[in-house]
């Protein structure tokens, strides 16, 4: 396909997804099966045109005027992709299959560049009724905070100590420029692409398929170093998912110890098994739910871990770089279900704390009412936890690197794109009086 072709492709899933309300991924998806003749190039460009201009659709719809399927297209060109408004126009010509050519109202939203003129919430790129959270949590960092999350992402990789060292994969990923992550010990990144280039199917390589490394934002190392488990420990993994963070600990514990990994959710947790094999990870039990035996198993772990870790359901504002269709369709009803579901789940998961123990709460959210709120209120009916200080653990490991993170109460930490250059993730951690 030529660029027009695949701008067309661009627009018509932009209108599912405005008109149907439907996932980004699920209209790529099905776009893709009806045009069966789109090569994985094609494919791959439209994708990073509609994700290109979901990250920028408030800037976008204010300098073009609206935010149709087809502005938000032509935006993601001009805006995202450095395209200037002729070259944009060479796309239209002699190609059947692009769109109607450009008109003289669209030329002008294109040429509209000076973006200091737009209101602050459109500079962040953050939606309306959003964004006094971001002036509460990062007060006149507010703009560049959300210019932060609509920004393409780096593809991180987490090397697995069980089986591999980090200059072994960056040796055996040099020909895609792979480096050294600034702040994870055990970090890969590859740089963000850039126009319709395409990210590299690292999950092809031996080295993935052998369980060298996984596939993991930078941020989610750091949070899961800053946990602090040590071999020997039990932890239990509370909110485990696919695994993620289970691998991280359990390379860092030197398969050494017990995690415990769980969650509420059985078919977010399917993956783990597969993943655990292949890295090689021999200290996890894995308790489903949903089953007589994971329940029993999980009840007879109250009292007794060392630490237990929360990755809690969140609104996903800190994965907006990736996930940037569910910046627009996020509900201040939808929020506050999260905040609710959260303060069940820290009231359940810290019976498991044993006195002296530790409670890890991490979110990807960079939303004050999802995190530092959600502590001050566990705090305050929880008189046998106390709040300590993340900070401290930080200076010892990354306390060299210009890169720092946000503390609003001197204790936690913020991560974000802006500020440690990762996704945005939240730790708190909590000591249980012995």
């Amino acid at each position: 396909m030529r660029p027009g072709g695949r701008l067309q492709g661009a627009i018509e899933v932009l209108n599912e997804i405005l008109d149907r309300h439907r996932p980004a991924g699920a209209a790529l998806q099905d776009w893709g099966r009806a045009h069966r003749f789109a090569g994985s190039g094609d494919r791959s460009a439209i994708g990073n045109l509609v994700y290109d201009a979901l990250r920028q659709r408030a800037l976008i719809a204010w300098a073009m005027d609206g935010d149709s399927a087809r502005n938000l297209a032509l935006g993601a060109v001009r805006f995202g992709w450095g395209e200037t408004v002729d070259g944009l126009g060479a796309w239209f010509v002699d190609d059947k299959f692009a769109p109607p050519p450009l008109t003289d109202d669209e030329i002008r939203g294109l040429n509209n560049s000076d973006f200091t003129k737009a209101p602050a919430w459109v500079q962040a790129d953050v939606p309306e009724w959003l964004f006094p959270a971001f002036e509460d949590n990062f007060d006149d960092q507010a703009i560049a905070e959300g210019r932060g999350l609509s920004r393409r992402p780096a593809l991180d990789l987490r090397v697995n100590g069980l089986k591999s060292q980090r200059d072994k994969v960056l040796k055996a990923l040099k020909r895609f420029d792979a480096r050294a992550c600034a702040l994870a010990p055990t970090g890969v990144r590859i740089g963000p692409t850039k126009g319709a280039q395409r990210s590299p199917n690292v999950q092809a390589e031996a080295g993935f398929q052998r369980g060298h490394f996984e596939v993991q934002d930078e941020g989610s190392q750091v949070v899961s170093l800053l946990i602090d488990a040590k071999p020997g420990e039990q932890v239990l993994d509370y909110c485990a998912g696919a695994g993620g963070k289970t691998l991280a600990l359990s390379s860092m514990m030197e398969n050494k110890g017990q995690i415990h990994a769980y969650d509420a959710d059985q078919n977010r947790l399917a993956p783990i098994y597969q993943r655990l094999k292949r890295a090689g990870a021999r200290n996890v039990q894995v308790h489903a739910p949903g089953t007589g035996k994971g329940a029993a198993q999980l009840d007879d772990l109250m009292g007794r871990m060392d630490r237990v870790v929360i990755d809690a359901p969140c609104t996903g504002s800190g994965v907006w770089r990736r996930r940037p269709d569910a910046k627009w369709r996020l509900t201040e009803a939808a929020m506050m279900a999260r905040i609710a579901e959260q303060a069940e789940i820290l009231n359940g998961a810290s019976r498991f704390v044993r006195p002296g123990g530790y409670l890890c709460y991490i979110t990807c959210s960079v939303l004050a009412q999802e995190n530092e709120a959600q502590i001050a209120n566990f705090l305050d009916a929880s008189a046998d936890f106390s709040l300590i200080s993340v900070g401290e653990v930080w200076e010892e490991k990354f306390g060299a690197s210009d890169l720092k993170p946000w503390s609003a109460d001197g204790c936690s930490v913020t991560l974000t794109p802006a500020s440690t250059d990762t996704d945005g993730f939240f730790l708190a951690i909590l000591a249980r009086e012995g």
